[in-house]
């Protein structure tokens, strides 16, 4: 499994260089977004996977940044953007057990958190760019609707340029993802995961909750 290599903030900056001329042109939000939603808050994963498996490799060989303008999230770990397209990040994997959580004095199911997460990490990777934030695309499906398979980055607080998938993993709101065999794609996920565990964050936060290689599976109240 490979390591993503390091982006320096100039190529991040300069791949969002045209958001601009993107936002007068981009389209009202997709109508299938409150479909996506409701389902994946009853434990339906409606966004499906690649239909090739994606090759990590060419984050370190062959880095292409594409601005994205962020529209909504739909599930934890796919958002639609201003083109009506679904971008799902290949690195981290939303919550999919609709079991009760409970964070910051609140009650939620787990994949309410997850998808609540998400939403508020577009937000956050949009405002250090002017509403966008690039992302490397690394397969597409054919058919539709139109999904596209990515790792996204933004410029975080302390100036570093941050992968959004790191970033919900990070904060417990997302979990790294896994080959069959339980290795997690990106190694220095994994290590952020077993941060957010240790740290008691996000899901985390819950010591009854408990996961099978990044999974969630919805017919166990404990996973």
């Amino acid at each position: 499994m490979r390591a993503i290599a390091p982006i320096s903030i100039s190529v991040l900056l300069a791949s969002a260089s045209t958001v601009a001329a993107q936002k007068a042109t981009a389209p009202r939000r997709a109508k299938f977004v409150e479909y996506y939603q409701n389902a994946y808050a009853n434990g339906r994963d409606l966004v499906p996977g690649p239909q090739r498996a994606p090759d990590p490799a060419s984050l370190e060989k062959a880095l292409r940044l594409e601005t994205v303008i962020p529209e909504a999230a739909l599930t934890g770990n796919a958002f639609v953007d201003a083109e009506n397209t679904i971008i799902k990040l290949v690195g981290a994997q939303g919550c999919q057990s609709t079991q009760q959580l409970q964070l910051n004095g609140m009650r939620a199911t787990c994949t309410m958190l997850s998808l609540a997460g998400l939403n508020a990490a577009l937000q956050t990777a949009a405002a250090s760019a002017g509403g966008a934030f690039p992302c490397h695309f690394l397969g597409a499906n054919t058919g539709k609707p139109s999904v596209r398979f990515a790792e996204c980055f933004f410029i975080g607080a302390d100036d570093r340029v941050q992968p959004l998938s790191e970033y919900l993993i990070r904060r417990g709101l997302a979990f790294p993802t896994r080959a069959p065999d339980g290795t997690a794609l990106f190694p220095e996920y994994a290590a952020a995961e077993a941060a957010a565990s240790k740290a008691h964050v996000g899901i985390w936060s819950n010591a009854s909750f408990q996961h099978p290689y990044g999974e969630r599976y919805r017919q166990s109240q404990t996973n």
